[in-house]
């Protein structure tokens, strides 16, 4: 999402790191072009304003000016502004006092609050939370039933709401339903409108003063860049929002929404919606997001998700069989899916400190996740035998697979080719560590010189 921008950073840094000594003119030439990168990307014109201002009072201090790496100082005071202007520190969610805890999902329609309320069920319940969802959106056609769909997916019970309820009386009943069946928070997902009307407010304003939830998250697509920022400040004068959930931030929007919508509406952002899978939401850390948008990659959250999705057993399993060199093909397949429920390639990249920088990455086209998934269909059209011995995989059989999978021979040949040059560098790796750790023999001393 902040392609552009961290682009456009990066070249003012470099430029700054050129100077031997820093000048108050250069500074406010660099900040110049900081301030027309971050109105590019969309970002509230008042925001930008006050955080030049923040910047150049602190950039001219002695300090800087007289520091040994100027440039530096400079790149350290516009991430810890940066932090501050995406929120300061971590938000968790009010999770404690009175029981079911309530967490009411608004936002205008199309913004994801559905597909929202169902990620936030599960990632609650792989904290030990007992989540329980409530359709409250009786108007868009087939609301509910996406809900229940995605409920049944996560294996999150959902409450049994009607079109013909009133939402406020939906959202009580399921109350004291959640009671009786000893589930502990309410996750209610709202009606949305086009735009905002008094219509909708009136219902929200009932519906928050007869259930008195603990948390009210407004949730934006980040993709609508500043409409996404004023839409909340109008929430927030009819509702006291607790927090903003921003969906879709996997787009390729300039990502005006994320830098602007703290500082506008006073409200911390708590979650990022990553992708359409039920694990891609992320809590939201204002520190990472800085590094990330000034190049300085995310290691944290990238261990996280590696963490979130690689089973133990099977990664032990593996290592073994790599120090046989038994990895097979459907080894290979099995890694592949683990990369994908990490997210996208470009993503896991923008995560690895220092990497956009080399110069052989700028040069390479942009990853492709659609490679990832013509190599997993390839690698599933072939026969366990095939997938355990690769080299029986003659012309007729390659051509079966590649019709089985809908691509072409050259593609199922370049999986292969891959395939086996990894094989290559891991017993290459493999003789290189029994060199170094094992492999050494030990030599005899002369006779002279034993004890």
């Amino acid at each position: 999402m902040f392609e552009n921008l961290t682009e456009k950073l990066q070249k003012v840094f470099r430029d700054l790191r050129g100077h031997g000594k820093l000048t108050p003119e250069n500074i406010e030439a660099a900040l110049r072009e900081v301030r027309l990168a971050l109105l590019e990307a969309d970002v509230n014109y008042r925001v930008v304003k006050d955080f030049i201002a923040t910047i150049a009072e602190r950039a001219v201090g002695k300090d800087v000016l007289e520091s040994l790496t100027p440039g530096q100082q400079v790149i350290k005071i516009v991430h810890q502004e940066l932090v501050e202007v995406l929120g300061g520190q971590t938000e968790q969610l009010k999770l404690d006092g009175r029981q079911p805890v309530v967490i009411m999902l608004a936002g205008l329609q199309g913004s994801g609050k559905t597909t929202t309320a169902a990620k936030l069920a599960k990632m609650l319940k792989s904290r030990g939370r007992r989540p329980y969802l409530v359709p409250a959106d009786v108007y868009r056609p087939a609301a509910i039933d996406q809900l229940s769909i995605l409920g049944e997916s996560i294996g999150v019970p959902v409450h049994p709401s009607e079109t013909s309820q009133n939402p406020v009386v939906i959202c009580r009943n399921a109350m004291i339903a959640a009671t009786e069946k000893d589930l502990d928070t309410l996750i209610i997902d709202t009606a949305g409108r086009l735009h905002i009307d008094q219509e909708l407010m009136e219902e929200l304003r009932q519906i928050n003063a007869q259930i008195e939830p603990a948390e009210i998250l407004f949730v934006a697509d980040a993709m609508t860049g500043q409409d996404a920022v004023t839409v909340a400040e109008k929430f927030k004068n009819d509702l006291d929002l607790t927090g903003v959930v921003l969906t879709k931030m996997e787009g390729d929007a300039r990502g005006g929404a994320a830098l602007s919508i703290k500082k506008v509406t006073a409200r911390p952002i708590k979650f990022v919606g990553m992708g359409e899978a039920m694990d891609a939401l992320e809590v939201f850390h204002p520190d990472r997001l800085a590094s990330r948008i000034l190049g300085m990659g995310d290691v944290l959250s990238l261990i996280e998700k590696a963490e979130a999705v690689v089973d133990k057993k099977k990664a032990e399993k593996l290592a073994k069989k790599i120090q046989k060199s038994e990895f097979s093909l459907e080894d290979f397949r099995d890694q592949i899916q683990q990369i994908k429920k990490m997210g996208s390639l470009e993503q896991i990249m923008g995560m690895i400190p220092g990497l956009n920088k080399m110069k052989q990455v700028q040069n390479m086209p942009k990853p492709d996740d659609r490679e990832l998934v013509r190599t997993e269909a390839i690698i599933n059209s072939m026969t366990p035998v095939e997938r355990r011995n690769y080299q029986i995989l003659n012309a007729s059989r390659r051509q079966r697979i590649a019709s089985g999978s809908g691509t072409s021979v050259q593609d199922v040949n370049r999986v292969i080719k891959s395939y086996a040059q990894m094989l290559k560098m891991m017993k290459k790796m493999k003789g290189f560590g029994g060199a170094m750790m094992g492999g050494r023999k030990k030599r005899k001393l002369p006779k002279g010189l034993r004890r």
